[in-house]
């Protein structure tokens, strides 16, 4: 078995996410390229200086504008938004995948009253005047519904006719988000977006287990790699902790993952095999490490394992958007701050689209951290950066913190 130095996990991470060396993905196309090799990024609503998934493509793709992930969805439709890791953005050509997903809803569906009539209603009114939004799909009234994903939000209560026929449409696949304006989705018919032999397409895999493998080895792909422990990275994959060890097992007795140790954790990780050349690179030191200074999303693949993070970075991060703000240690939407090989601090920015003014409210540096003239100003070079790709003309600091 392989045995790496925190250093050379770090590396291998890193290398892997395109966060270390020079800039592996570029533009649109690179912005596809890296929802292929994560799998899925995670969809999260809340804009304070980008949204989630926007956030997660500007840190490694060079040139990135958040147009560029729009049309990807709603004019390329290389990508669509479902289910999977919470509510997410992942390649179209996946869509045979998750058909028990699908399955599973229209089987859910069925248990509500009246429901099928409403949903042939809408399918007709959809096909014959396009795209709707619940606000102008003609169907008053409320419906007892509640979607079988529980990211929606509606659990076993009456709720608005149009928008739950609409949703309820969209887990089962008939539908697809066409496009949206603001928060608000408007809804098309799938058969009218994707191509038609993604939806012919049975599911690649053979059975169930079959399924939950190809499901977990995207997950590791996705952080790089990841231990055979509970983890926040496998939200969505409903499985216990004895079929985590068969997959894992299966995984690799089949040679589809390899396993590592990393000096002073008992426990070993594993990463896909296919990602063996760049492994034997980090070990050569033949790595590009020329350092970056980016900022990462709240719900980034790469921090999807907190544990992780702690463990090989001894950096501990967590989303206080849902904390009170007298008890927040750091801000409402901060950032993690990653320069070359380090987390060296978060930050919390604020884009104020009125007078196109990048607010940087506070940076916090980790401990230890001096903000030397080269940091500083490679943060600098980040903001001007940064507020760009919130469409911002200036950056005004407003405080920052040593650790």
């Amino acid at each position: 078995m392989i045995e790496l130095t925190k250093t050379q996990a770090r590396q291998f991470i890193l290398a892997k996410q395109g966060l270390l060396g020079r800039y592996r993905f570029s533009n649109k196309n690179g912005a596809f390229e890296y929802v292929r090799q994560a799998g899925c990024i995670q969809y999260d609503p809340v804009d304070v200086c980008g949204k989630n998934a926007e956030l997660t493509l500007q840190s490694r793709v060079k040139n990135f504008r958040k147009p560029m992930l729009e049309e990807l969805l709603y004019k390329d439709r290389l990508l669509v938004d479902y289910a999977d890791k919470e509510l997410s953005i992942w390649p179209a050509e996946d869509w045979p995948y998750f058909s028990s997903f699908r399955e599973r809803s229209r089987a859910h569906g069925a248990g509500f009253p009246g429901l099928a009539e409403l949903e042939n209603e809408a399918i007709s009114y959809i096909r014959a005047n396009g795209p709707v939004s619940s606000d102008t799909l003609p169907i008053s009234g409320e419906v007892f519904w509640y979607s079988s994903m529980h990211w929606s939000g509606n659990w076993e209560k009456n709720s608005k006719a149009a928008r739950s026929v609409l949703e309820q449409l969209y887990t089962d696949g008939t539908l697809v988000i066409h496009h949206k304006n603001g928060s608000r989705k408007f809804y098309d018919l799938a058969e009218r977006q994707l191509e038609p032999s993604l939806l012919r397409e049975p599911c690649p895999c053979k059975d169930e287990n079959a399924l939950l493998c190809w499901r977990v080895l995207r997950r590791i792909g996705a952080v790089g790699m990841l231990w055979n422990k509970n983890s926040t990275a496998f939200l969505g994959i409903h499985m216990k902790a004895d079929q985590r060890l068969q997959v894992f097992s299966a995984l690799e007795e089949s040679g589809r993952i390899l396993p590592v140790r990393v000096e002073g954790i008992r426990t070993p990780f594993y990463y896909r095999s296919e990602d063996d050349p760049l492994m034997q690179d980090v070990i050569g030191e033949r790595l590009d490490r020329k350092p970056r200074l980016e900022f990462l999303a709240p719900l980034d693949p790469m921090l999807w394992d907190k544990a992780l993070i702690a463990a090989l970075w001894d950096f501990r991060y967590s989303w206080e958007i849902y904390v009170p703000a007298d008890k927040r240690k750091y801000g409402y939407y901060t950032l993690p701050v990653l320069w070359g090989e380090r987390f060296i601090g978060r930050i919390e920015t604020v884009a104020d689209h009125k007078n196109r003014t990048l607010r940087v409210k506070n940076i916090w540096f980790e401990p230890g951290i001096r903000p030397t003239k080269k940091i500083l100003s490679s943060i600098d070079r980040t903001l001007k950066r940064f507020s760009k790709f919130n469409d911002c003309a200036a950056v005004e600091v407003m405080s920052r913190e040593a650790g």
